[in-house]
């Protein structure tokens, strides 16, 4: 460990930190908390989108996805352009309209008080996986930079950014968001840099031994849902990020930051296209590692795989000083992508549990109070599902699969009022079908390993339970929408 690299790394959390912390002053009620007032600029709220895409899950899990296998992970970006036309064109216009802070409201208004229940707790439940799997991310490099203990980093990271999302509220997330987005991409071109001139002949040497292993693959192209293909990433990819864009409360948010509906599409536009190149860019880096330590096989010891081949790289192939640079890079990937969730998190808490449950119409000081105390048990938890993650091997992998079991389905829900006529009734069944659809397929392994039998077990790809569990309830909905209507009940 250099002096100089410590320096950089310590100086830019402790002004992270205390910048975070310097918008507490700004938040005088809970709407400031939440929105900021709907005074941030476009650009902002942009970069702000674009950082709670990149989290060190794409920092570091990408790079680690793309050295251990190919290019089909990036797959997923192919869909965030038409997923983002969709936004812009409804969902944006959606939220704007109603001007209520939670993305859960909407829910309520069309099949009542439990649907916005339901949705808000599966929301809760992702961004704990979310935010455990980024700590946990986040705690490799440092681990390997300092020494210290994997759970111990765990710990110090979860405190730091608890103290910097309790008090900063959505104006400092979006703000550093904006600062941390450029110091990301500027670390990322610079590690690129670095592999492409420490390889004789450079990208020349990368292509051929890349090309050689297929590592450009973009996975197989046959129409089937059992294994990464290119079809299944595809429609995983797309229904993700509808889900992230029409009913994730990170995303609501930012488009009640802004100051108009026109500016909230173009911050969407920015935010989501900007990321498609940018998961390019970490893709070719997990490539170009593969390449580079197939040429210096004597550099990595045996067993630096997947996701701890990046950190390795880090801080022991760079310079004196970019090494600092690039650990900054992913705590500015890290903080941002968690400290939203925490934000988030908390504003669902207070919108939608406390305030119409347990203490309605609170004053302004209790709403703060609520939305801090929220933020700061979020955080705890995150610590404990990131020590949870410790000593998996491929963490992109294992979000992944969290995420479509957690999520529920809700996305189902969601397009249901949106595009059909559904009721309460048809809703809630459609919900309970949606939800046994969602625990068969991601318990069907456990349930075989017990005794059952094998004909039961989910035969589909585990990230197919969120595309499944979506169209379940849809359907579900939808058809006994129009047999209601047909047979005159």
């Amino acid at each position: 460990m250099q002096l100089l690299d410590l320096a950089i790394f310590l100086i830019y959390m402790l002004a992270i930190v205390g910048f975070g912390i310097s918008f507490s002053f700004r938040n005088r009620t809970a709407q400031d908390f939440t929105t900021g007032g709907g005074r941030l600029p476009t650009w902002t709220i942009g970069m702000s989108i674009f950082a709670t895409y990149v989290s060190s899950i794409s920092f570091l899990a990408l790079p680690g996805n793309a050295y251990l296998t190919n290019w089909n992970g990036l797959v997923f970006s192919f869909s965030i352009p038409l997923a983002a036309w969709v936004a812009v064109n409804y969902f944006v216009p959606l939220y704007r309209k109603l001007q209520c802070e939670s993305a859960y409201f909407y829910l309520e208004k069309r099949f009542g008080p439990w649907a916005r229940i339901y949705t808000s707790c599966c929301y809760l439940l992702t961004q704990l996986a979310r935010m455990g799997a980024i700590v946990y991310l986040i705690a490799l490099p440092m681990n390997a930079f300092l020494g210290w203990s994997i759970p111990g980093m765990i710990i110090l990271i979860g405190f730091s950014v608890i103290l910097y999302a309790m008090w900063g509220g959505i104006e400092a997330v979006i703000w550093a968001d904006a600062v941390q987005g450029i110091v990301l991409i500027c670390g990322a071109l610079a590690c690129l840099g670095v592999i492409l001139f420490g390889i004789p002949d450079g990208p020349v040497t990368i292509f051929r031994i890349a090309a050689d292993a297929d590592k450009f693959s973009l996975g197989s192209f046959k129409l089937e849902f059992t294994s990464s293909t290119f079809w299944m990433i595809l429609v995983y990819g797309l229904f993700i990020n509808l889900q992230n864009f029409g009913i994730d409360q990170s995303y609501v948010q930012r488009y009640l930051t802004a100051k108009s509906e026109g500016e909230a599409k173009k911050a969407t536009w920015l935010g989501s296209l900007l990321y498609v190149p940018v998961s390019f860019v970490f893709f070719f880096m997990g490539t170009a590692l593969f390449a580079y330590y197939t040429s210096f096989p004597d550099l990595l010891p045996e067993g630096i795989v997947g996701d701890k081949v990046f950190p390795y790289f880090i801080v022991n192939q760079l310079p004196v000083g970019m090494t600092g640079l690039l650990i900054a890079s992913i705590f500015a990937a890290g903080m941002s992508t968690v400290s939203t969730s925490i934000n988030s998190s908390a504003t669902v808490i207070l919108s939608d549990h406390f305030s119409k449950y347990i203490h309605p119409n609170p004053s302004e000081k209790l709403s703060l109070q609520v939305l801090r105390t929220s933020s700061l048990v979020m955080g705890l938890l995150s610590i404990l599902v990131g020590l949870a993650f410790n000593g998996i091997s491929n963490t992109l992998e294992g979000w992944w699969a969290l995420s479509s079991i957690f999520s529920g389905g809700i996305l189902g829900l969601f397009l249901l009022g949106l595009l059909s006529k559904a009721k309460n009734p048809q809703a809630i069944f459609a919900v309970f079908s949606g939800v046994l659809v969602i625990c068969w397929m991601s318990l069907s392994t456990i349930l075989i390993q017990n005794g059952w039998s094998q004909t039961l077990s989910n035969p589909l790809h585990t990230n197919m339970t969120i595309v499944i569990g979506t169209m379940t309830i849809f359907l579900v909905g939808f058809g006994l929408t129009w047999a209601a209507r047909k047979f005159g009940r």
